[in-house]
């Protein structure tokens, strides 16, 4: 029985529509894509920072195609086939990306131990409390769920900007902790509209950071149009959706 997330719009738009069309040669790299998803948008974000070539494939991942499932298992977006062999989570793929392509700059991790050590703690950070806190303020139904939903982002993004060099984490350079953040900046739109969310509220500069994340040319290539990705978003805000994050919400689980 088809579920209601496998109906979303079949190709990215805008933008991003323009960023797809500019990669459907055969490359070493085939990026398996799911333009709605913003997990999937930090690796599309790192392959256009560092000016990797790749090849794009935009999968539905709800439809778990069996091609897919060989490439990963868990049957999620994003994943990548790399000279024939196959890789898949979010962060993971982004490390990869700067580890296999040192030749290709910008660097997305700091060259100092230390330093690098440090951006992991913060992307640990954003991980584990930015995007949960996101999730829950987007699909919490009752005022008071989004109530404390709602604050606990802001003192989530508010620990995080205040680690900010400016005008990005490290200082000058966009790097990977920018990027584990910017699909969900991006998207803040959604919350403002419909859950009470004002990034103002978070002080410390984050609006100004914020506006400088969505600004990035390799975020708004990314990105698709607003309307198209409210059509998904709106299953989430009635607590509809069944991707698997938010399932891992619904059941209070850390997300996959």
């Amino acid at each position: 029985m088809a579920i209601p997330d496998e109906n979303i719009h079949p190709t990215a738009t805008g933008n991003a529509a323009k960023t797809v069309a500019e990669h459907q040669a055969k490359q070493d790299l085939v990026f398996y894509s799911g333009w709605f998803c913003p997990f999937n948008q930090r690796v599309w974000i790192s392959l256009e920072e560092k000016g990797i070539p790749y090849q794009y494939v935009e999968v539905n991942p709800y439809r778990k195609e069996k091609h897919f499932l060989d490439i990963n298992p868990k049957g999620l977006v994003p994943a990548i086939e790399y000279q024939g062999k196959a890789l898949y989570e979010s962060l993971i793929l982004c490390e990869f990306l700067e580890e296999a392509y040192p030749n290709h700059k910008p660097r997305l991790l700091p060259a100092d131990p230390f330093e690098r050590a440090h951006a992991r703690l913060w992307i640990d950070h954003t991980s584990k409390m930015i995007i949960p806190a996101w999730h829950r303020l987007l699909q919490a139904q009752s005022i008071e769920q989004q109530d404390a939903a709602r604050q606990e982002l802001y003192d989530a993004q508010r620990k995080l900007v205040q680690q900010v060099k400016g005008p990005y984490f490290t200082g000058k350079e966009f790097g990977l902790v920018d990027i584990a953040n910017a699909p969900w900046v991006a998207r803040e739109y959604i919350l403002a509209e419909h859950r009470g969310y004002d990034r103002t509220q978070v002080g410390d500069g984050w609006s100004e950071y914020a506006e400088r994340l969505v600004a990035r040319e390799s975020v708004s290539k990314t990105t698709s149009d607003e309307d198209k990705l409210q059509v998904i978003y709106d299953r989430y805000l009635r607590d509809e959706a069944q991707s698997e994050v938010a399932k891992a919400i619904r059941a209070g689980r850390s997300l996959p």
